[in-house]
């Protein structure tokens, strides 16, 4: 056995059934939006898993009302006794279904694991509370960081009103993004397919004049199967919204009125001047390098990578590698 394998901590039980709940979530990245992703799994007291679910598209049965349905008439009597994991709180409110905090309390089940809360200001522990004072035996916080960064996007947008923000470019082996300032063919074409897939995960796109002018990039998803971004130029003479304020600063007015057109995340491609003006305001959740291994003897040098950047994963793709930068400090910069 290898050593990092004997160092790996083994899950607890809990953890176990909340690891398959974010397995289930999974499968509904790209019909459950704007909606998280959740998944749900019923246990019964002898640990057999009874029923389990996850939100499949927005305005349908959340997880727990699936994992419920899954059920079999059978297996029913067992509910008093069975508990219910859930890796984002059950909600509380009436939206397009019913609460299902309401139905868990219906079932009658005797425990319910949480992975996180829900920051939704409609649910913000309230749907914890109302399981609580039925009597039903509540713990939260299980996979939590996990569960959180499953929903990374919603939860950005809930919490610090903005979308979540990936800056995203490509570089030589030099640290130059183009060639004497004209455009460089970088990306293969498996690595243009994994951009496009990105593409399809978040809600728009944003690049700045000179390289909408330049490169005349259709920033669309056409290499991969799922709905295209919001398409966003940003310009110093031309306004992205009616009613921008061009002699106010841009990325402030931007985050508001992102948030308020119900946009939870944003990619930024580019270019050199747009890229930095986002990371000198602290306005990133996450960086995506991808690294060719040529180089030029002069171009435009790619962004000064924020001091709190920590490298979370390196990896070769098609030749090329490709690297990914989250927060060091957990900080993330509010609107």
């Amino acid at each position: 056995m290898r050593l990092k394998e004997q160092n790996k901590r083994i899950m607890t039980t809990d953890e176990q059934y909340m690891h398959r709940c974010l397995q289930l979530a999974r499968n509904g990245m790209q019909n459950a939006k704007p909606n998280p992703m959740v998944g749900a799994v019923i246990v019964a007291a002898d640990g057999r898993i009874i029923g389990e679910g996850y939100h499949v598209r927005c305005g349908e049965g959340h997880a727990e009302v699936n994992a419920f349905a899954s059920v079999k008439p059978e297996d029913e009597h067992l509910l008093p006794e069975a508990t219910i994991y859930v890796s984002l709180e059950p909600c509380s409110h009436y939206g397009k279904t019913p609460p299902c905090a309401d139905l868990i309390i219906k079932k009658g089940v005797k425990r319910c694991v949480v992975g996180c809360v829900d920051p939704f200001a409609k649910v913000m522990g309230r749907g914890i509370k109302k399981l609580q004072d039925a009597g039903i035996e509540v713990k939260v916080g299980v996979l939590e960081a996990e569960c959180r960064k499953l929903n990374k996007r919603f939860i950005t947008y809930n919490e610090h009103r903005r979308p979540y923000i990936l800056l995203k470019w490509a570089e030589t082996a030099n640290h130059y993004i183009d060639n004497h300032g004209k455009a460089l063919a970088i990306s293969t074409a498996y690595t243009r397919m994994l951009s496009h897939k990105l593409r399809a995960e978040n809600d728009a796109i944003l690049v700045g004049r000179v390289t909408d002018e330049r490169e005349k990039p259709q920033l669309n998803t056409r290499d991969w199967a799922g709905t295209s971004p919001r398409r966003i130029v940003l310009s110093s003479k031309l306004p992205v919204f009616e009613g921008m304020d061009m002699t106010q600063p841009a990325l402030p007015q931007l985050m508001q009125w992102l948030y308020e057109e119900k946009c939870q995340s944003l990619i930024v491609e580019g270019g050199r001047t747009t890229l930095q003006s986002f990371i000198d305001a602290g306005l990133w959740d996450e960086i995506r390098i991808e690294t060719a291994p040529i180089t030029v003897d002069d171009g435009t040098v790619a962004p000064e990578m924020p001091k709190e950047a920590k490298l979370v994963s390196r990896k070769e793709c098609d030749g090329n590698i490709i690297s990914l930068w989250e927060r060091s400090n957990g900080r993330v910069m509010d609107v």
